[in-house]
């Protein structure tokens, strides 16, 4: 099979990864900051206001494990991987200028039947060793399952019976992957018709995690008034891909711990699923 399931528990040397004020822009443009409101996130859009210094999305280091990672397949055609989860946990703000170490490596590989889901893991630290933020991705092979391996855990996330708190309304633009895809994610997938066909799909799709990043600063606005020394971790399952051009809304319920959240498409549809998020602790 061109799953490789010894790959289980191998983690790669960590590789240095780097940034600057453009690339943290870059990536706040592409999940969509400054387009409902340009003075809202001006500290993510630009490096000279006068009365405030550049930030970065506390989503930016998903962006920059890019690439780094294993991929425990061989000959999978690659139309028939999508993005199944992801789950963020940020232990320090990154500055608009950086370096660190990221070390990648392959969790678990669960049966579920119609494919395989493989569990992928990214750890990054400052040179000195601090722990910056931990990330683990679901990549769901189409087809690669029936091996007869462990369906991993059930989800125990249940949805709210009562209103949301607060629901945020943000439009994706015709072009989003296009401008996404200057952060790293360049699968045709999202960009190429006749590649998106191969796939199953009417026309490219918006990259998971950009639709995260969207679903992220909806978060940051509502629940931790724009403060990214305050989002802790997020996580969630993409249910339905985005087409560029759609208009998300996310669904946040405040909890006794953190917070539940769902985004729906304008037209309903459910595209992320058994969100999560939970505030920074203090030091």
């Amino acid at each position: 099979m061109p799953l490789d399931l010894s790959a289980v528990g191998h983690h790669r040397a960590p590789t240095t990864v780097t940034w600057d004020s453009t690339r943290a822009i870059l990536y706040a443009l592409g999940v969509g900051a400054g387009s409902d409101d340009p003075e809202l996130e001006l500290e993510f859009t630009t490096e000279n206001s006068i009365d405030l210094e550049q930030a970065v999305l506390p989503t930016f280091p998903i962006a920059l494990a890019v690439g780094g990672g294993e991929e425990p397949w061989h000959d999978v055609d690659a139309t028939k991987i999508l993005h199944a989860d992801q789950a963020l946990t940020v232990h320090a703000t990154l500055p608009p200028f950086g370096e660190a170490l990221m070390e990648a490596g392959v969790d678990a590989i669960f049966d579920k039947g119609s494919g395989a889901l493989v569990e992928l893991s990214n750890r990054m630290t400052d040179p000195s060793g601090r722990l910056l933020a931990e990330m683990v991705s679901g990549a769901f092979l189409r087809g690669e399952g029936g091996f007869g391996g462990d369906r991993g855990p059930a989800s125990t996330w249940q949805l709210p019976t009562r209103k949301p708190d607060a629901v945020v309304e943000q439009a994706t633009m015709p072009w989003q992957a296009l401008l996404y895809r200057l952060s790293g994610e360049r699968s045709p997938l999202h960009t190429d018709p006749e590649y998106a066909a191969l796939g199953g799909f009417n026309r490219p799709i918006l990259q998971g995690a950009c639709t995260y990043g969207f679903a992220g600063r909806a978060i940051l606005q509502a629940v931790y008034g724009g403060d990214p020394d305050r989002f802790g971790s997020m996580s969630a399952r993409f249910a339905a891909p985005v087409v560029p051009g759609d208009v998300l809304r996310t669904s946040i319920w405040q909890q006794d711990v953190g917070i539940v959240f769902v985004t729906h498409t304008a037209k309903g549809t459910l595209v992320l699923d058994r969100g999560i998020a939970t505030e920074r602790p203090v030091g």
